[in-house]
């Protein structure tokens, strides 16, 4: 990359951001015309953009596995004040707004881009190559927090209907915050050399030799507009979520897409990122954008909106239907397949794709 790309590229991910937040100021509570949700898309885009750029200058500092951390932590505690601001004062037509966001940020995250990544990966270098013990745990951690937070309401007795009791979802946000936490400190401190990213030999990569890490200073900065654009990709995205709506009920879609819109959106960032890792050959880092972001979505969210309920109105519909759960086991299955080996081609990444793709289907037209 040539000094005037760098520097333009500096540039515009340094105003990016900042005028993503005014166009959030600016709209905030107001009705917006047509052309008015178009540019604040625009800006959302830009934002975007901008944050997998700091993003990687953090990660560039830091290493790996902290610099996925950074930015799959980041995207869901905002993706959490997301869901509560749109939940807050909802009522009954927001119940299910939860689960069908994290459900649809699970799907996104196992299928979408673990499989968009395997592609990349696999069409470059013939074969995708990643650590089966730290993928292998993090898609167990998956698995279980998805199942006892979106499964297990479904079939519990105490509360009618796919909720969980008072009781049950205190134990809920609970285990999956505990479980979170058990695995950060495995991820960051006890096992750090499982998550990071292998040689096709089996080796571990070595740091880039192309570009110097960032100074301090520059890290500092990137990490303060790394906040600044997930906060106007995520106010931006609330802005345009009623004209979500209108578009959805209008449509006659079903209630879900609007999750799905919104958690594809969020996710925006990450599915970036992880898609530049696979180009580099850093499939390990893409797995671990996307099952952190998995868990981060679960174990965070859960706990979240379970504190959130105490002064929230209106019901929490956390379990899923059939339909969903057979595609959630559809997934696990795949995905256990597709980790223990430690290597993929073209076929398993083209598997979760179509898992993603009759997702998103069957969220439109179920």
């Amino acid at each position: 990359m040539s000094s005037s790309t760098k520097a333009l590229t500096r540039e515009w991910t340094t105003w990016g951001p900042v005028v993503a937040l005014l166009a959030l100021v600016f709209a905030w509570g107001r009705d917006l015309p047509g052309l008015a949700v178009v540019l604040v898309a625009l800006c959302l885009v830009a934002a975007v953009l901008a944050a997998v750029h700091h993003a990687e200058v953090i990660a560039h500092r830091v290493g790996e596995p902290f610099g996925s951390l950074v930015l799959a932590v980041a995207v869901t505690v905002i993706e959490v004040g997301l869901i509560v601001s749109l939940m807050a004062g909802g009522g009954e037509k927001t119940a299910t707004y939860a689960r069908d966001t994290v459900f649809a940020a699970v799907m996104i995250t196992c299928n979408g881009i673990v499989g968009l990544s395997l592609l990349v990966a696999a069409l470059r270098n013939r074969v995708a190559v990643f650590n089966a013990e730290g993928s292998g745990g993090a898609l167990a951690t998956v698995c279980t927090l998805a199942t006892m937070t979106l499964v297990l309401p479904t079939f519990t007795t105490s509360h009618p209907g796919p909720e969980f009791s008072t009781a049950q979802l205190a134990f809920a946000a609970v285990a999956s915050l505990c479980l979170y936490g058990v695995f950060v400190a495995v991820q960051t401190v006890r096992h750090r050399d499982y998550f990071l990213p292998v040689t096709p030999e089996g080796q571990e990569c070595s740091e880039d030799d192309h570009a110097d890490p960032p100074t301090k200073a520059a890290m500092w900065t990137s990490l303060g507009l790394l906040l600044v654009a997930l906060v106007a990709v995520v106010g931006n995205a609330k802005v345009i979520s009623p004209t979500i709506e209108d578009g959805v009920q209008s449509a006659g879609l079903p209630k879900a897409v609007v999750g799905v819109v919104i958690a594809l959106m969020v996710l925006l960032p990450e599915t970036l990122a992880a898609v530049r890792a696979a180009r580099r050959n850093r499939v390990q880092t893409s797995l671990n954008l996307a099952y952190g972001s998995a868990i981060a979505s679960i174990g965070l969210t859960i706990p979240a909106i379970a504190l959130a309920s105490v002064w929230l109105s209106g019901p929490l519909v956390l379990g899923l239907g059939p339909l969903h759960m057979v595609l959630l086991a559809l997934t696990g299955v795949v995905s256990a397949l597709t980790v223990v080996p430690g290597r993929a081609t073209l076929l398993q990444g083209g598997v979760h794709l179509a898992i993603f793709a009759a997702f998103v289907f069957l969220s439109f037209s179920p």
